[in-house]
């Protein structure tokens, strides 16, 4: 199987957006050191962009690749993205998870 791409979108309640990076953010070395982790941030709307399409100030999209479909799924199931999602619930108002691979 060929490595495994997420691009999860995240909305937050209005305002919250700064509150949850920095708790994502908190949590990104403990995913770096996963097994079959390869990539593994957020990203936020470019400024300057001013022709493209824009997720908001109150959203953020995460990309992630993974080595395998076995990596991605002991990811989600690990102790630290439980209590970072524990943690980040209540200031949620949406999150789209879109799990993709090599074209």
């Amino acid at each position: 199987m060929s490595r495994v791409h997420v691009l999860a979108v995240i909305t937050t309640k209005p305002g919250k957006r700064d509150e949850v990076l920095k708790l994502f953010k908190a949590n990104v070395p403990a995913v770096l050191e996963e097994d079959g982790c390869i990539e593994y941030g957020a990203t936020i709307d470019c400024a300057d962009a001013g022709f493209a399409a824009k997720y908001g100030d109150d959203s953020f999209v995460v990309v992630e690749k993974w080595a395998s479909m076995a990596a991605l799924g002991a990811h989600a199931a690990s102790p630290h993205m439980k209590a970072y999602g524990a943690s980040t619930k209540e200031m949620l108002a949406d999150r789209v998870i879109h799990v993709m691979s090599d074209a």
